[in-house]
Parts: C-alpha cells; sequence; structure tokens
C-alpha cells in the first residue's frame, strides 16, 4: 500500500514507519522535522505541517491510507478536510487510553487515579474521538492504546479490545510503542474495525 504517516518522527510514528517499510509498504512519512524520521528503504520523508487542511491535502493526494500519530492539537475536523479534499478514503488514528472504560460506564479519566497533568492532553483526545464517531464518508479507525505506551521490547504479541481497557492478571495495562505500531499495521492489513475504535495491550 502508499500509506502516509503524519506525526512521523515521533515516538509511536517513527514505530508504525519502520514497521510499514519492513512489510514492504511505501512510506510518506510527515513531520515538521523530516530529518528526524527514520531513514529507510520505502520511506519518503515529507516536511509538512498538518495544521494547514489544504497543505496537507496536497501531501496524502494518491495515497490508500493516512496513519496519523499527531497530537490532539491537529483537530479531526482538520484532518477530515485534508482527507477529503485528496480523495483518501480511509484514516487511522492513534488515539488515548482516556476514554477507555474501567468499569461499565466508567472511563479511565474518571478514575480519581488519573493523572491531572495528563487531563488536558487526553481531553483533546476523547473530543477527537467524539468528532470522528458519526463520519460515514471516511472510512475511520481510532486506536487507542494500553495506559502505559513507552519505549520497549518488539514482542510480536498484544491483546485487541474495544472500548474497555485491556490489562493483564496484575491490573498492569501497558504496551511498547513497537508492539503498537505492529497492532496499528495489523488493522491497516487486516481491516477488523472500520469506523470504530479498539485497543491493545499485553
Amino acid at each position: 500500500m502508499d500509506v502516509v504517516v503524519l506525526g512521523a518522527s515521533g515516538n509511536a510514528g517513527s514505530e508504525i514507519t519502520r514497521e510499514l517499510a519492513n512489510r514492504g509498504h511505501h512510506v510518506r512519512a510527515i513531520a515538521r522535522k523530516p530529518d528526524a524520521i527514520p531513514d529507510l528503504p520505502g520511506v519518503t520523508r515529507i516536511a509538512g505541517d498538518a495544521h494547514d487542511a489544504s497543505e496537507l491535502a496536497e501531501r496524502i493526494a494518491g495515497a490508500d491510507a493516512v496513519i496519523s500519530a499527531l497530537h490532539f492539537d491537529v483537530t479531526a475536523d482538520t484532518l477530515l478536510a485534508a482527507l477529503r479534499k485528496a480523495g483518501v478514503g480511509r484514516l487511522l488514528v492513534t488515539g488515548g487510553a482516556a476514554s477507555l472504560e474501567i468499569a461499565p460506564g466508567v472511563r479511565l479519566i474518571d478514575s480519581p487515579d488519573f493523572p491531572a497533568e495528563w487531563r488536558d492532553f487526553a481531553m483533546g483526545g476523547i473530543a477527537f474521538l467524539d468528532a470522528l464517531r458519526p463520519v460515514q464518508d471516511v472510512d475511520w479507525t481510532f486506536f487507542s492504546p494500553a495506559a502505559l505506551i513507552e519505549p520497549g521490547e518488539r514482542t510480536g504479541k498484544y491483546r485487541l479490545g474495544t472500548d474497555t481497557l485491556v490489562t493483564d492478571d496484575a491490573g498492569v495495562s501497558r504496551i511498547s510503542f513497537a508492539d503498537f505500531a505492529i497492532a496499528m499495521v495489523d488493522e491497516l492489513e487486516a481491516h477488523r474495525h472500520p469506523r470504530a475504535r479498539f485497543t491493545a495491550a499485553y
């Protein structure tokens, strides 16, 4: 596939770019600082600012799919406008875990243990998902990671969920960026969650 990765120089974006390249996809990797994007076969590094929908539309035209690993200061409306202008029909988003349920009707962000310093960023992710939910003309998928996503081993193993936080036997929800990238590219290829949210953790 011809795949665009937005935010390709970050922790998630660089691992997604690497995973796509390893599987033989052609990648247009876009970041403000393209020199920080992994230099890999099949990867074209492109300077770009995703805040400008018209500029972004030019960068993504002709792609089979766009994978966003951007922070939520770039809104869903901006990305959707760019995809529509470019005629790209598929969007996969690196989301947040805060809106996942830890009990029926109780989200992770509602927990008294949720760090206050993460709340504003987390609310951006919740607003992004809420903006995607009614969208029918773009085939979107929102991938909420585990509660803890961090550098670590590439194991190739993970467990899937939908709207409930996935935890291990000790109640811990975590995944490495490398395994998050595997799950993201698996979703790109298998297309299990059209117009839906999913999650993955160990």
